[in-house]
């Protein structure tokens, strides 16, 4: 048990390296951009291990496999589970060393999807009951193995950027979200189209494996663990009382902060918008507006493609326009949010309307999930509990969109009807859902407009 422990244990301090000043701020540079590179295409890749059973959920409802209550079911076990463990490994993840910590989930993950893939292509041989609830038990534990993704990731940032970037290369890493949605979107879906259901889980399968690579190549632990001094003495940053306290003290700190615990209630209801739009979006299209497969697909996947472009320029933006405030930002988006789901349910069927709609839901989520879903709250708490404060934004924020997919698979399949044999959803129930979640979002960070970012 020692053994295990120590593996995942922070990184002992390496030899300092030989180095003048400018080689020690090149090799800096050169290791913090490997280190912010594999975080961030290593996280994309996490997501679209955690994303392909989206856009397979028509394909699978038509087969007869599963239908959307079922289906709810399944994806709120990931939701819930990645809920719990997000909260769980967030805590856990300020002690170790992330490589390790990062790679070891997204092997589970990347396992989950390949057994499902085999277990689909032997539906005809088993009971549509143990489907179901094998479903649902592997893809909770994808969800778990997933929680061990944003943790060190977003860990990574802290041990290797001073607070005065910190914005900015969040922003970018924020573009990991959508970049991986995007991926699924597209590659796992002309997947589904091309050889069916199936062959996406072994799709976002072989996702995983080079997000494997890509971390275990390129992520690094600490700066000392390579060989060069401590943070505040690359980049001149004073070391904070907290800093010199021990995690576990300063962890206890950020569980006893209303205003963290503000901001992750109002992630947790942005999630319900965000989810409702990912996991039901392509079906809305197709049942609510006639749209095929195919084009459903194409034009849910442009917010998340437009979500990279929001949660790029987010962190940017804020630190250099508004000066590290990111309170009037989270505002502006959140309402360009509500306002996108309402035309996005309401606009109409021209591909135009709904195009425009996934445009700006896109820019307005990627800002969102930059700022509500982590970086607001990592603000206000010290450097050594950033997992923590990620851990109970994520909790709240997936719980949530667990929540989300019960209630709306349920409130779907409760409006259905039959015609001539096949069924039709009305989505008009779910839809209030959504866009009241979306509402609530935005108002819940007002409360915290006077609470300073912890410089």
């Amino acid at each position: 048990m020692s053994k295990f422990l120590d593996y995942f244990s922070i990184s002992a301090p390496a030899p300092l390296k030989p180095l003048d000043s400018e080689q020690t701020k090149r090799y800096y540079k050169k290791l913090r951009l490997q280190a912010f590179g594999a975080a961030t295409l290593g996280y994309s890749l996490y997501y679209v291990c955690r994303t392909s059973l989206n856009v397979m959920k028509k394909p699978i409802i038509d087969s007869g496999t599963l239908d959307a209550t079922e289906l709810g079911v399944v994806g709120s076990a990931l939701l819930f589970a990645y809920a719990i463990g997000k909260f769980v490994n967030g805590f856990i993840a300020d002690h170790c060393n992330i490589k390790r910590f990062m790679a070891v989930g997204l092997i589970v993950s990347t396992f989950v999807n390949a057994f499902m893939g085999f277990m689909g292509l032997a539906t005809s041989m088993i009971p549509s009951m143990v489907i179901f609830i094998s479903f649902a038990i592997m893809w909770g534990f994808n969800g778990w193995s997933q929680s061990m993704g944003a943790p060190p990731a977003i860990i990574s940032l802290s041990r290797w950027f001073p607070l005065k970037e910190r914005g900015t290369y969040y922003g970018f890493f924020s573009a990991s979200h959508n970049l991986g949605e995007f991926f699924s979107f597209i590659f796992v879906g002309f997947i589904v189209s091309a050889a069916g259901w199936q062959a996406g889980f072994f799709g976002s399968a072989l996702a995983g494996v080079i997000g494997i690579a890509i971390i275990g190549l390129f992520l690094h632990d600490t700066p000392q663990s390579k060989g060069l001094p401590p943070l505040n003495e690359l980049t001149g940053e004073p070391v904070t009382e907290a800093e010199k306290k021990s995690i576990g003290s300063v962890q206890k700190q950020v569980l006893r902060m209303p205003a963290v615990w503000i901001l992750a209630m109002a992630s947790a209801f942005m999630y319900v918008s965000r989810y409702a739009i990912n996991s039901w979006g392509v079906l809305f299209l197709e049942e609510a507006k006639g749209y095929g497969h195919t084009e459903a697909i194409s034009v849910v996947s442009i917010n998340a493609l437009l979500g990279i472009f929001g949660t790029v320029l987010s962190g940017w933006f804020s630190d250099k326009l508004f000066h590290g405030d990111r309170q009037w930002p989270a505002l502006i988006f959140g309402v360009l949010n509500a306002c996108a789901l309402i035309l996005f349910i309401y606009g109409g069927d021209a591909l135009w309307v709904n195009s425009l709609a996934m445009v700006l839901f896109g820019i307005a989520i990627g800002v969102l999930i930059c700022f509500l879903g982590g970086l607001m709250a990592v603000d206000i708490v010290p450097r050594k509990a950033t997992g923590a404060a990620i851990g109970v934004v994520g909790i709240a924020s997936y719980i949530a969109a667990g929540i989300q997919d019960i209630a709306s698979g349920a409130l779907i399949d409760s409006n259905v009807t039959i015609i001539d044999g096949v069924k039709h959803y009305d989505f008009s129930q779910a839809a209030i859902f959504w866009i009241a979640a979306s509402i609530i979002s935005f108002l819940l960070p007002l409360l915290n407009m006077r609470h300073k970012r912890k410089d």
